[in-house]
């Protein structure tokens, strides 16, 4: 079981929280914490909308408007959803790593952008040379005088 699981009938979530499940039933209709339905349409709160609902009583104590409270939790549902696909990104590029190793090395061009490499080359670097001479100066003596 994970914390999405829906387990909880809307008395019992009500209880969880610390909320009157009339509570829930509003909070439901309006958006704020939206539980699964059923195929009777009973709703059925998980572990995460009990700690969302919980959030939702510390905010609203706190003087923050539903607006505002949906907004964060809206906030939180997107950073948990980003956080979830990079890992699901590190995971795929932990295993394509070990299994091709070396098949691939990047390194950055002369104008600064990234180029795919086989394992074992190098990048063929510049060798020109380059003379700065200075422009032909006149000596501070020869300059004419500031007006």
């Amino acid at each position: 079981m994970d914390e999405n699981s829906p387990l909880f009938a809307i008395a019992v979530a009500a209880e969880l929280a610390g909320m009157h499940p009339q509570t829930l039933r509003q909070y439901d209709r309006i958006g704020l914490v939206s539980p699964r339905r059923t195929a009777g349409k009973s709703r059925r709160y998980s572990m995460r909308d009990v700690a969302q609902l919980r959030e939702v009583a510390r905010l609203s104590s706190e003087g923050v408007s539903l607006e505002g409270i949906a907004r964060i939790l809206q906030l939180e549902n997107q950073v948990s959803a980003l956080s979830a696909r990079v890992q699901e990104l590190e995971s795929a590029l932990a295993e394509e790593v070990l299994n091709r190793p070396g098949r691939r090395v990047f390194a950055s061009s002369v104008e600064g952008e990234t180029v795919s490499l086989r394992h074992g080359t190098r990048t063929s670097r510049r060798t020109e040379l380059v003379v700065w001479r200075p422009a032909a100066h006149p000596h501070p003596a020869e300059l004419p005088p500031l007006d």
